[in-house]
Order: structure tokens, then sequence, then C-alpha cells
């Protein structure tokens, strides 16, 4: 099973996600940007390499939030989400053709990837739950 680690990045409440441009394995399909756990290197030093590599910036890597498990056509994945805060640089799109930043509730209209629907219904659920409050 391979580790994949996955950033929830929130800025004036809302999310960052990314599309996956066309070349790119699940081309088309949006996500919590991050990228595969390599050898030896723990989630959060992965998370961090990972959008410096594909977004040029530096990020401070927080509290795990949930993981998720699917079974794709290549193999199984474990993904694993984490708080994360950008601290410096500029976004700049390597292996994505687009950003946006979404509310919570508005995350399910996207076309996510798989794994990372469970991730999108828990931050649409944190936020209805603070809605019935």
């Amino acid at each position: 099973m391979q580790i994949v680690t996955a950033a929830v990045i929130e800025k004036e409440g809302k999310i960052l996600i990314a599309r996956r441009r066309k070349g790119e394995a699940m081309e088309g399909f949006w996500e919590f940007p991050g990228g595969k756990l390599e050898h030896e290197e723990t989630p959060e030093a992965c998370l961090a390499r990972e959008l410096h590599e594909e977004f040029g910036i530096e990020v401070s890597v927080g509290d795990f939030y949930c993981s998720s498990r699917f079974l794709y056509r290549h193999g199984e994945i474990d993904l694993k989400a984490y708080r994360a805060e950008i601290v410096s640089g500029e976004i700049t799109l390597q292996v994505h053709d687009e950003i946006r930043w979404v509310r919570p509730e508005e995350l399910l209209n996207f076309r996510l990837t798989e794994a990372d629907i469970p991730i999108a219904e828990n931050l649409a659920k944190e936020v209805q739950g603070k809605n019935l409050r």
C-alpha cells in the first residue's frame, strides 16, 4: 500500500484544491495537494517537500486531520491529510492547471479523486456542525 499525503490549507474560511493537468495521472480531477511518501520520510516531511516541488511554496505542517484509503487500478493508497499553512512563496503550478479556494461545503461540487472525497466530506460536516451550534 502506498502512503500519500494531502494538505488541508485554509485561508479566510476557504480550502485550497488543485486540478491535475492534462497528461498527469488522474488528469482533470481535483485534489488536496500533496504526494507520495518516499522511503524513510515522515508524512510531514513528505507534505512539505511535495508542496515545495509542486507549488514552490514553503508550508508549516500542522496536526493530522484524517485519512482515507482507496483501491485504484494501479494499487491501494492510504491518503493521510494534515492541516498546513503557507509560510512563504507564491503558488506556481507544476502538475496542476488550476487552483481554487473553496468553502468546505462546496468541495463536493468538484470532481475530486476518490481518495479525496472522504476528506472533503469531513470538512463539510465540520462546517455544518459549527453552523448548528
